[in-house]
């Protein structure tokens, strides 16, 4: 990878912005991850039927995020990259949390252990990247492109169910799933996106997501749609109790959870490369490498904290990388504002009451969204090498076994109870056939480009 290419930076890595300057930065790079902060838990609590619970656990998300933040921005000993990173729950661990999250849903469980059972299972799982960060340069025989591609693309590709459900009407719409009103709320916010995405200043463009939702909130007030019912019923202020729910565990639903902190942790060094590139610092060497090796380690503790203080995984945010690029200001001592302003935040569950006023289709409509660009990065990860044969197998059996079982999830019933939970689960099942199929197939010496070659029907 080429070295950092010369910049216009109004603020370097190490510079001290004056408040002013520095907190309306921080104030952008909210603006622009609020709304990533906090979905994954609206989309848990609504899917899981975590009712009165999810003001408090939007609110600890907002807490941990805040505190992650700085310690990834500032750094404490070895853990934190130095780099002016966000941190806030990765989407990509939705799949798995929902998977758990119905098996002791479906067994009988309450809220309350569901809750103990993810963040047990989190709070296991956050070791994996604490061990992967002293190692992170010699995955690459095994997380290669096309092995993250895979996984990303079928995390993305299994969500969209999820966002499409809200999309009409939820989980718990009845005969209204599908309603013209529902479908009406959706379009509206999917639209409004695509529009500010496109056609508006940088800053529109950035919170995009945001006035989405807040139109698409507007319109189902106008149609009736807004439920004020339960606001401001809960306490004024939320606090961080470790543990509120207690932990449990269950190694069959743990493996797919393993598996993404593994790949997050890939993508972690990723966003944390792209950072470090718009920050005009090293991409190469020692310094780069001691850097990646903090920063996917704050991940793991970050995480760690996560479960501890009732939420889900954390990571960085690579959004905001595009903050620091439009802003000009790469100072990490931003992020102490950022931590501050979320921390304060996260005292605050009537911010999390206002995010549940957004009715599902509005919801739905930004997760449809959401879900379908996170297919799309894992798309262009594996565009971004030649697709030679070997690559179209290790594609199709992925695709087609993770694919199959979402679709079929029947398939798996007689399987032994471990082994179902663990294969049911279309990111396991893909990601595991990928690893293999990498290390099995032998590599194709004339590397020929299929997407080049002439399209042959199989039946000739």
């Amino acid at each position: 990878m080429a070295d950092p290419i010369p910049s216009t930076l109004i603020y370097g890595l190490e510079d001290k912005p004056a408040p002013g300057p520095a907190l309306l930065a921080a104030l952008q790079h909210i603006l622009a991850s609020i709304v990533g902060i906090v979905t994954p838990t609206l989309v848990i609590g609504g899917v899981l039927g975590l009712g009165e619970h999810v003001p408090y656990l939007i609110a600890m998300s907002l807490f941990v995020s805040g505190i992650a933040t700085a310690i990834q921005s500032k750094g404490i000993g070895p853990v934190g990259s130095g780099l002016l990173s966000v941190q806030g729950t990765s989407f990509a661990f939705l799949g798995p949390i929902l998977a758990a999250g119905f098996a002791v849903k479906n067994a009988g469980g309450t809220p309350e252990d569901i809750l103990a059972m993810i963040f047990g299972l989190c709070l296991v799982g956050c070791l994996i990247e604490i061990g992967l960060s002293q190692v992170i340069h010699k995955l690459g025989r095994i997380i290669t492109p096309t092995v993250t591609g895979i996984v990303i693309t079928v995390i993305g590709l299994s969500l969209v169910k999820v966002g499409f459900t809200d999309f009409a009407g939820g989980t718990q719409a009845g005969e209204s799933l599908g309603a013209p009103v529902n479908l009406l709320m959706g379009t509206v916010v999917l639209v409004s996106i695509l529009a500010l995405s496109f056609i508006g200043h940088p800053i529109l463009r950035i919170s995009a997501i945001m006035i989405g939702l807040i139109i698409g909130t507007l319109v189902a007030l106008i149609f009736g749609q807004v439920n004020f019912a339960s606001f401001g019923t809960g306490p004024m202020v939320a606090l961080p109790v470790p543990f509120k729910y207690g932990i449990d565990f269950d190694l069959a639903l743990f493996v797919p959870l393993a598996f993404i902190f593994l790949v997050t942790a890939i993508e972690t060094s990723g966003d944390l490369t792209a950072n470090s590139v718009i920050s005009n610092q090293p991409v190469r060497g020692p310094v780069y490498l001691q850097r990646i090796k903090r920063g996917v380690l704050g991940d793991g503790v970050n995480s760690g904290l996560a479960a501890i203080f009732n939420t889900f995984p954390n990571t960085t945010f690579s959004q905001n990388n595009g903050v620091i690029q439009m802003t000009g200001v790469a100072s990490r001592h931003v992020g102490l504002y950022i931590g501050g302003l979320l921390v304060i935040m996260g005292f605050l569950p009537v911010i999390g009451q206002v995010f549940l006023l957004i009715p599902k289709p509005v919801l739905g409509g930004a997760t449809l969204v959401l879900f379908g660009t996170i297919a799309v990065a894992g798309i262009r990860i594996l565009a971004s090498e030649p697709i030679d044969r070997k690559k179209v197998y290790i594609m199709a059996v992925s695709f087609g076994l993770g694919l199959g079982v979402t679709l079929v999830p029947e398939a798996t019933q007689n399987l032994p109870d471990f082994v179902r939970n663990v294969f049911a689960t279309p990111i396991t099942l893909s990601g595991l056939a990928a690893i293999l199929l990498t290390l099995l197939i032998p590599d194709d010496k004339e590397s020929v480009d299929v997407t080049s070659a002439p399209v042959v029907d199989p039946a000739e």
